[in-house]
């Protein structure tokens, strides 16, 4: 057999398909060729997509197909046990068995060195895997929506695919099956039986998102990555603390980029073929809050974890046993592993504070279990992103952000000045009397809050009136602040061999606070800007247009959807060729696709 038929035909691990590669727009080509033959036949249609579909996660994940299969399979076998069972309690087993295999899949695959470690750290004993365990592509997600459409059956929510073939083709459908949106049945499975739908102004729109997705992937994410980013991170000691900040505030561009610019393509290649995907982005860096952006971040996810672990734990009415099992076995686990008794301190306290609330204000008690299961929530969502406590710090990082907020918004004015001046002149103190470079961080930061907050309360006070613009944009400054310092566990977490990540996104971690908190050379700033000017025009750039407003966006997309063709060809073509001169050598995955 001819060496590129192989290529076409078999899996490479070291070319995956992916969305920026002129294979995957061949591979595109010829779907939508045969789609166009058939596209009115809606059974011939879905069994085309499922094997072509499959064919896709062959080419990124090779051997691993057949857990997808697996999945696909066991799923619908349990879907169909769960509709047609009168009995509550074994329609509740069906759903049991139905969802723990999808997790074992999910366990064994993406957490079996970071159980492995937890055990070793625990007994004290070396306790190790024999073979490596490779990560299937995208397991997460269609393990995700496989256990969605139990959940939803369950629920009575929907009525169960009529044909194995269309519940294939709902799992697996190529555009977003490596790494989502995740696509709940109750979105996406009547679509199946529609017949093609596709106006000439929803072609344009689905050429502009493809269009759109390519510019921020390529411009916005790998170039960025590749030329900045990923260098600072692998060596966060090579780079004074000017550098480490401008590239972690660079990784929060890169991974909005990347994975938004995932879901655009998704989104236009899927429209092409007549389904609509949820919408998963909605400028996050808007975001004027911590609730407010896990609003606007991530959507699918955020919906699931709501519906399907948030609301189950008892949501905001009340907390259950898995509330409190999942927090406690959380902490213990932490104080183990660390094995430093402010650990075992802290947790105490903060256990001792919440009942005494719950006793002295019974009228708290909601409140706190409301905070309970949101940080759960939280957690578990961090542990959802990879088997590293990186990912659960950055996952309880983002709890407390919101949790916090929960507070300080109904404070009054000076009853924040007082709060923010305290928490300033604590992280202060301890700055000088710890000298760890966190707490430098915490009191440079928090008093330029307090210093925010003292003059908006005089402001007020002297009968000024409020700027909502000025005030929106403190807050988005704030939130966006906060969200970026989280996401330096969430990087130092990401592409490392699971064997090896706990220690290594530890360490990494760590070394980027030590130099952002203590490692500054002010001499050096001018050269530093100098050297990384390029990098730093395309980060401004593309945040400039990220905080552009939506109905501006909105108006230009739709001029591009409403070109002449001819012109929207050419336009195309212009691009393609800026996008071209972008290209690295070393073409970058999708950073989601770990995941």
């Amino acid at each position: 057999m001819p060496e590129w038929i192989s290529n076409i035909l078999f899996y490479n691990e070291a070319q995956p398909l992916l969305f920026t590669q002129g294979e995957f727009w061949l591979f595109l080509l010829v779907v939508m060729c045969v789609f166009s033959c058939i596209h009115h036949r809606i059974a011939a249609r879905n069994a085309f997509l499922f094997g072509m579909s499959l064919f896709f996660y062959y080419k990124t994940s090779g051997i691993f197909t057949l857990a997808l299969l697996s999945a696909i399979v066991v799923s619908y076998a349990f879907g169909l046990l769960i509709h047609r069972t009168l009995s509550g309690v074994f329609r509740k087993l069906w759903l049991t068995i139905g969802i723990l295999y999808s997790l074992s899949l999910l366990c064994y695959f993406k957490y079996a060195y970071f159980f492995a470690d937890v055990f070793s750290q625990l007994s004290g004993s070396e306790f190790s895997i024999a073979e490596q365990i490779l990560l299937p592509v995208g397991i997460s997600f269609y393990t995700f929506q496989c256990i969605s459409y139990l959940m939803d059956i369950y629920r009575r929510k929907i009525e169960p695919v009529n044909s194995i073939l269309d519940y294939g083709f709902y799992v697996s459908f190529f555009p977003q099956l490596v790494a989502g949106p995740i696509v709940r049945a109750s979105d996406f499975v009547h679509q199946l039986q529609h017949p093609f739908s596709l106006s000439r102004r929803w072609f344009g729109i689905a050429v502009f998102w493809i269009l759109n997705g390519l510019t921020k992937k390529i411009i916005l994410s790998d170039y960025i990555a590749v030329n900045f980013i990923d260098r600072v991170f692998e060596n966060p000691t090579l780079y004074d603390g000017f550098e480490n900040l401008l590239a972690l505030f660079g990784y929060s561009l890169q991974v909005y980029a990347d994975f938004s610019g995932y879901t655009d393509i998704a989104i236009g290649v899927a429209l092409m073929m007549g389904f609509y995907l949820p919408k998963n982005f909605n400028a996050p860096y808007k975001a004027t809050n911590a609730p407010n952006f896990w609003k606007r971040w991530h959507i699918s996810l955020s919906r699931w974890l709501q519906d399907y672990l948030y609301i189950p734990m008892g949501g905001n009415r009340n907390a259950t046993f898995a509330s409190y099992a999942v927090i406690i076995t959380m902490g213990i686990i932490a104080m183990l592993l660390t094995r430093n008794v402010w650990v075992a301190v802290i947790l105490m306290l903060i256990a001792a504070v919440c009942a005494i609330c719950m006793l002295l204000r019974p009228d708290w008690k909601k409140k706190i279990t409301t905070n309970i299961n949101a940080t759960n929530t939280m957690l578990l969502g961090g542990l959802w992103h990879g088997a590293s406590w990186n990912f659960v710090i950055w996952g309880g990082l983002n709890g407390i952000g919101m949790i916090i907020y929960k507070l300080w918004h109904p404070m009054g004015r000076w009853t924040r000045v007082i709060v923010i001046s305290v928490l300033t002149a604590l992280s202060y103190w301890a700055s000088v009397s710890i000298a760890h470079p966190l707490w430098n961080i915490a009191w440079i930061w928090l008093g330029i809050i307090s210093l925010g907050t003292l003059f908006s309360a005089l402001w007020r006070s002297f009968g000024g009136n409020e700027i909502s613009w000025s005030r929106r944009a403190w807050n988005i400054a704030q939130t966006f602040v906060f969200i970026t310092f989280t996401r330096l566990f969430f990087r130092a977490g990401s592409n490392l061999n699971p064997e090896e990540a706990n220690e290594q996104a530890w360490n990494t971690a760590n070394s980027m606070i030590e130099q952002i908190g203590a490692h500054w050379q002010p001499q050096l700033i001018p050269e530093i800007l100098a050297q990384h000017i390029g990098i730093i025009y395309l980060i401004f750039l593309g945040m400039i247009i990220h905080w552009i407003d939506d109905r501006f966006k909105r108006r230009y997309r739709i001029i591009f959807a409403s070109m002449p063709l001819w012109l929207m060809a050419v336009a195309s073509l212009f691009l393609v060729m800026i996008l071209y001169q972008f290209v690295t050598t070393d073409m970058q995955k999708f950073i989601y696709f770990q995941f």
